[in-house]
């Protein structure tokens, strides 16, 4: 069973999903990849997780980094939970390439070079959307590319944080 709730962002309603405990699941309605994964069996509910991701989802539409984390349990291959481990760690207001990604990840996994395109395919199916800010991985060049909620959101979220290149 997945436990489905709304929130209503300035930048549009949203969908969470969880499994009664953590958060599985959090798209902009309608947007690519929306829902993935998802069993058939669904219900709206209630639950703690979602009452904290509101609050967390409050806080950042507010124009601050919150200082907590609901409780996650996004599913995907090794590879995709690597990416979506890393993307964890870039701060608040700044950005990444897909390039320096996949070098990082070749370098944990011990490989000697990685595809961008393979980093930008986990990161475009991230389940877990501004909690995990996929948002924040730009192009080579600072371009504003590939994000599933689409580019005028991306452009709007990084303008909210007052995004700047991370060196």
């Amino acid at each position: 069973m997945v436990y489905l709730a709304s929130y209503l962002s300035p930048l549009g309603a949203m969908t969470m999903a969880s499994d009664g405990i953590a958060l599985t699941g959090l798209w902009f309605d309608g947007q690519k990849y929306f829902g993935s994964g998802l069993s058939k069996e669904k219900a709206m509910k209630n639950l703690p997780v979602f009452a904290q991701t509101a609050r967390w989802l409050d806080i950042y539409f507010s124009g601050e980094a919150p200082d907590f984390t609901p409780l996650l349990a996004a599913e995907g291959t090794p590879f995709r939970q690597a990416v979506w481990e890393f993307l964890r760690t870039i701060p608040y207001g700044q950005t990444v390439t897909y390039g320096e990604i996949a070098q990082k990840i070749a370098r944990q996994r011990g490989l000697s070079k990685m595809s961008a395109q393979a980093v930008g395919g986990a990161v475009g199916h991230n389940p877990i959307s501004l909690i995990i800010p996929c948002h924040r991985v730009v192009g080579a060049d600072g371009s504003l590319t590939g994000y599933a909620g689409g580019i005028s959101r991306k452009a709007k979220l990084l303008e909210l944080e007052k995004a700047i290149k991370k060196i």
